[in-house]
């Protein structure tokens, strides 16, 4: 384990379970997405989050996601397209009282939908709250 385990563990990025050498796709961006956290993240993968634009299978997407940012079910499916069979989608949504909230019965209905389970929440950020979405199918 690297001396480095232990503050990443602490940060933003560590709480979202994101490791060094991680390949992260971030979908959702806008001018209001917590820039700190993306940058913790960055640091902690040692590389550049992706955009929609990259076709590479990734361990990780950030799925920003705002009240009307359109059909939920929808995202999470797209979310899907590039992510590794073992991987994370990490849904970030506004927390409640912020411009955007997304409520999280909106959340507990779409993933299932979608072909995903709900596995725990964290709150990497003062305005942004994330929920860990994983995969119920499997690649061939």
């Amino acid at each position: 384990m690297s001396a480095t385990a232990g503050p990443a563990a602490d940060s933003a990025a560590g709480r979202l379970g994101v490791r060094a050498g991680q390949a992260v796709q971030e979908l959702g961006y806008d001018d209001d997405v917590d820039h700190d956290l993306r940058e913790a993240v960055e640091a902690l993968t040692g590389g550049e989050l992706l955009d929609e634009d990259d076709q590479e299978v990734v361990d990780v997407v950030l799925l920003w996601w705002r009240e009307d940012d359109g059909d939920l079910v929808d995202a999470l499916v797209d979310a899907q397209v590039s992510l590794a069979d073992d991987g994370v989608v990490w849904l970030l949504t506004p927390k409640a009282g912020r411009p955007g909230h997304v409520p999280p019965s909106d959340v507990q209905e779409a993933a299932p939908t979608a072909g995903m389970h709900l596995t725990s929440t964290v709150s990497p950020s003062r305005d942004w709250v994330a929920t860990r979405i994983v995969g119920g199918r499997t690649r061939r």
